[in-house]
């Protein structure tokens, strides 16, 4: 009789305990992936009607030769645009130096052919200009000769550089930025990151909600 009372109690157990250590370990889960780490405490605003301010803003630097990066801006659309283009406050920011408006023009109209760009924002400015901009996100990278980057970073709405502090694939595990003509970098990484940053955003507003239903 002892024996079947002990079987019962540790059967009761493992079904009590293990829910519970499942939700521990979830939470602890979610607890860590709902932090996107912030790299760089303030970064440079763009000037002009465009801002980073209150936005989350993809922010490309496409250089004087747009044709050069045109297959990432591709793939910048296909994973990460359509993805997140209807989002609160997503834009996807595009850094021009001034001289290229030609080139800009020409793939405006491309773009317009296969993506809604109404939520792509140009914004022209000067080598020097962009050159501050691109150093004030501190990253180990460096502008290519035509004031471009094959690397996409995330700035938040508090003007905050978001990445990552333990990526396997850099050598120190912190990610600036990511390569837009690598569609793995950008789907398995990039997408991933936003969705955290949308995930904090969610519970944020839900907080908020809870908190004016109590007043």
């Amino acid at each position: 009789m002892k024996k079947n009372n002990i079987k019962k109690g540790i059967v009761l157990g493992i079904l009590f305990i293990g829910p519970l250590l499942f939700y521990i370990f979830l939470t602890l889960g979610i607890y860590h992936y709902a932090n996107l780490p912030i790299l760089t405490d303030k970064v440079e605003d763009i000037k002009g009607s465009e801002s980073f301010k209150d936005h989350f803003s993809v922010v490309s630097f496409l250089g004087k030769n747009t044709t050069r990066t045109k297959g990432g801006l591709f793939n910048l659309n296909e994973v990460i645009y359509k993805r997140y283009q209807k989002s609160l406050y997503f834009q996807s920011v595009l850094i021009i130096p001034e001289g290229a408006e030609e080139e800009l023009e020409a793939l405006k109209k491309k773009l317009k052919t296969y993506t809604d760009i109404s939520n792509w924002k140009f914004v022209i400015m000067s080598d020097e200009e962009i050159t501050t901009l691109f150093n004030s996100f501190k990253s180990p990278y460096k502008l290519n000769e035509d004031v471009g980057s094959e690397y996409v970073f995330i700035v938040d709405r508090e003007l905050r550089l978001r990445g990552r502090k333990d990526d396997e694939d850099t050598a120190t595990g912190r990610l600036y930025g990511y390569n837009m003509n690598s569609v793995a970098d950008l789907r398995n990484k990039m997408k991933k990151d936003l969705g955290i940053i949308y995930y904090q955003l969610k519970k944020s507003l839900e907080k908020q909600k809870r908190r004016r239903r109590e007043i």
